[in-house]
């Protein structure tokens, strides 16, 4: 076990992951430049991986990511919000929860559930989250799945928002993910719009855009509950992004910076990931087409208080998405579904929409992120247009990195017999305790002949241990996602050291090459 102590609730954990831009867990650092990576390039277009179904579907008319993706054995299990063009007939009156599942996350398919009745008939993907026999509708769905719950009836949870219940926080509980429990006591707590999902220390925690924090725009804040039953009535806020005084604030809605749907989360052991929409209000009109919106990147440790690592970068930007038509019947029941505009010849059944109603583009995210393979996946949609989940990638955990800059050296004008301290660029992590020997592995480019990478091992007051250190420190030349890092004296820090720093150095005659995505300790 692995003790992660960055002056938060100590987390434990099997594989410490230390990233480049979590300043809690490297809080030191030395001629070092912190770049992240956005989830795509321009001149290409992020794929479509879940799209609408056949006419008669259930989601032939809407496919949204407002739910939940869960690696489960072997496989991807996905929850989505979706809408069909006979709904109401069906007695759906909001968008409807459906399954798909995935080996590979970017091939999805749809199996029959057999559980809900569809136009007349059970052959179709729609999960039964039913009160009384009313089908209950979402406008979110974040799920947790807790597989050692000792009560297996509640080892899938989900903390959703519905118009059943005033759009308030509401609880509901799964053996299976299928067919679920809804509880009489609901609603738990106060109204809110959510994505992020999680338990932390034994609390669980949901978070979206809502609680009662003084100003216009929407904020990042979280509800807790320590037996998904009793919910805190009062939210934490976690993160913003509009002015407070004496900076300038916004008094119309929608015209702010804002935090739109909280944060999908990540949970990578000693550091929670989270996906946000960057919400960019029109200066002059609160009218929600003219919103744009980008995905960005908090990290927390915690699961209340979350930090931006490059203040309004863009993570996933929003320009150049795949755009759609739609095939749309019964136009008066549907043209305010969604932002959309009347682009061609209208029948008396059938009209053919291009969704141009929007004047800019705007991202939106559920809670779906994870590593497959040499990939990282993100999974994300086009803002309320129910144009299908799309996928963005990386390289393995390559979110963003290290390099070493062009910082000031020995100054031209100090004397040759002046005192002067010169540094390598390098970094220092916060103390780690082990009961195990524990082994080391660089997720790292730009190494050569040239340029190495030096990982030193120091005690928790910075005092390099010999053996593993100075000469003793082998130095890594080869490049890769997951490169083992060795001493002289072997290739695990052994249990009896306890608690330590890593000290990481680039070096050799070209130290600018390298690249520190990432460091595993396992």
């Amino acid at each position: 076990m692995i003790i992660v102590n960055n002056g938060t609730a100590d987390s434990a954990t099997t594989e410490a992951v230390l990233f480049p831009f979590d300043a809690v867990t490297i809080p030191f650092t030395a001629g070092l430049r912190m770049e992240l990576i956005a989830g795509k390039s321009p001149g290409v277009k992020n794929p479509i991986v879940l799209d609408n179904g056949p006419a008669g579907s259930p989601d032939d008319f809407n496919v949204r990511f407002y739910g939940t993706i869960i690696p489960i054995d072997g496989e991807l299990r996905m929850w989505y919000l979706a809408q069909g063009m006979n709904d109401k007939n069906n007695g759906f009156a909001e968008s409807k929860m459906c399954y798909a599942t995935s080996t590979d996350g970017i091939n999805w398919e749809k199996p029959n559930l057999g559980l809900v009745e569809y136009n007349g008939n059970k052959n179709n993907n729609i999960v039964k989250f039913q009160k009384n026999g009313k089908n209950l509708g979402f406008a979110a769905c974040p799920i947790m799945y807790e597989p050692d719950d000792p009560d297996p009836k509640r080892r899938f949870k989900s903390a959703f928002e519905s118009g059943d219940y005033g759009n308030c926080i509401s609880v509901g509980f799964s053996a299976d993910g299928f067919t679920w429990d809804i509880p009489d006591y609901n609603p738990v707590g106060p109204g809110l719009e959510q994505t992020g999902l999680i338990k932390i220390n034994g609390c669980y925690m949901v978070n979206g855009q809502g609680g009662r924090h003084f100003g216009q725009g929407r904020k990042l804040a979280t509800f807790a509950s320590y037996d998904f039953e009793h919910w805190t009535q009062s939210a934490c806020m976690g993160f913003r992004r509009d002015n407070l005084p004496p900076r300038p604030m916004k008094h119309e809605w929608n015209t702010a910076e804002e935090v739109h749907l909280g944060a999908g989360l990540w949970d990578r052991g000693n550091v929670v990931l989270g996906v946000y929409d960057m919400w960019h209000g029109p200066p002059n009109t609160s009218d929600r087409p003219t919103v744009t919106m980008d995905l960005g990147l908090l990290v927390t440790h915690d699961g209340f208080h979350y930090r931006e690592p490059i203040p309004d970068f863009k993570f996933v930007p929003s320009y150049e998405e795949i755009k759609k038509e739609k095939l749309v019947s019964n136009i008066e029941d549907h043209e305010n579904l969604v932002f959309m505009k009347n682009a061609g010849n209208i029948t008396k059944n059938l009209a053919r929409y291009i969704l141009t109603g929007r004047q800019q583009n705007a991202l939106s995210h559920g809670q779906g992120m994870t590593n497959i393979g040499d990939n990282t996946f993100l999974w994300y949609e086009e803002w309320g247009l129910g144009t299908g989940v799309r996928l963005a990638k990386w390289q393995r955990d390559r979110l963003g990195y290290f390099q070493q800059y062009d910082y000031p050296r020995r100054p031209d004008w100090l004397p040759p017999e002046g005192h002067f301290i010169d540094v390598d660029p390098h970094f220092v992590t916060c103390p780690f305790t082990i009961d195990k020997a524990t082994s080391i592995f660089a997720n790292v480019d730009g190494l050569s002949q040239y340029s190495e990478l030096k990982v030193e091992v120091l005690t928790k007051e910075f005092i390099p241990i010999p053996e593993l250190s100075g000469d003793n420190a082998i130095p890594l030349k080869q490049s890769g996602l997951r490169e083992p890092i060795s001493w002289k004296f072997g290739n695990t820090i052994n249990s009896s050291v306890k608690e330590f720093r890593l000290k990481v150095t680039c070096a050799g005659i070209r130290p600018e090459d390298v690249k520190i995505y990432a460091l595993y300790l396992s």
